[in-house]
């Protein structure tokens, strides 16, 4: 079963309409971690973490599914 994390991240990554691409090129990272991220087969470092936090204007515990807000 995915976890939270990577659930939230496809889910907001949709919501915006962009693709994977366009997530890491916003993040100034690799594509290839975006879908590994979103399979779950990696996790992003904390700097990422919050990086991606503030890309979607969420918190970091919503996307660990922490709190539902």
């Amino acid at each position: 079963m995915k976890n939270k994390f990577a659930i939230r991240v496809k889910e907001l990554r949709l919501e915006k309409g962009w693709t994977q691409q366009e997530l890491a090129d916003k993040l100034d990272y690799k594509r290839n971690s975006i879908c590994n991220w979103e399979i779950h087969n990696k996790e992003p470092d904390f700097d990422m973490l919050i990086k991606i936090a503030h890309i979607f204007n969420v918190s970091t515990d919503y996307l660990l599914g922490v709190d539902d807000i």
